[in-house]
């Protein structure tokens, strides 16, 4: 069995309706239900698989679940690729409001080195995503592939090597196609405010790095090839 987490469930005001007992749910099977849900289950299918198991939880608890559920997974890790692609993209959330998603990710490893929102596009935001990615992984080295002169100017200001590159940089493009696809299996765009789109990026970058096979790594999760090849 899984190690426990600490999932507060029963005291969230965000659960309205749990088991008349009040009991916890057993940490695997949270782990579980949050797994199916980033794999593109509905709230109402991972309500039914808790059930399978005999345990009778809301889509509301597991919505809770789903929102906390980065924070079981040590995000804390520091990597230190060769190659890092980056880039931003548009996206639009409830009430037309359009914010920037900016992501890097590794580009052998695949590993999402980071993935933030801003509601601003342009050099100030990319320097400060990529001066969060200096604090948080050994990049100094990394040689970054970019799209535009922009990002040269922000490499600059950072202390960053890169260059533009049309080709290998494409795997953050694709990144933004499986974070897209994942939203548009239940929402035209997506649904919430931007703090709600924040946290459900960030869990289902957790489970992208860390459960997600990679059909280019031998189906292993990012998070396995990065271990394997002793670079955190």
């Amino acid at each position: 069995m899984l190690e426990e987490l600490q999932v507060e469930v029963t005291n969230c005001s965000d659960v309205p309706s749990l088991d008349a007992d009040r009991t916890s749910t057993p940490a695997w099977l949270i782990r579980l239900a949050c797994a199916a849900h980033a794999a593109a289950a509905s709230l109402a299918e991972c309500c039914d698989l808790c059930k399978w198991f005999g345990v009778s939880r809301t889509r509301a608890a597991i919505h809770h679940w789903y929102q906390s559920y980065a924070d079981h997974y040590d995000q804390d890790f520091t990597a230190e690729p060769d190659r890092v692609a980056v880039d931003e993209k548009q996206i639009q959330l409830e009430n037309e409001q359009k914010v920037w998603l900016y992501a890097a990710i590794d580009v052998d490893s695949k590993v999402v080195l980071g993935a933030r929102l801003s509601q601003n596009r342009g050099t100030e935001p990319a320097t400060m995503f990529l001066r969060e990615l200096k604090e948080e992984h050994r990049v100094a080295d990394a040689e970054f592939l970019v799209d535009g002169m922009g990002y040269l100017t922000t490499l600059a200001k950072t202390d960053l090597l890169g260059d533009l590159n049309y080709s290998e940089r494409n795997i953050v493009e694709k990144l933004f196609q499986t974070y897209t696809m994942r939203v548009g299996q239940f929402h035209e765009t997506w649904n919430g405010s931007q703090l709600s789109a924040e946290r459900w990026l960030t869990a289902y970058t957790a489970y992208y790095n860390h459960l997600r096979s990679h059909q280019a790594l031998e189906n292993q999760p990012p998070i396995e090839a990065l271990e394997r090849e002793s670079s955190i």
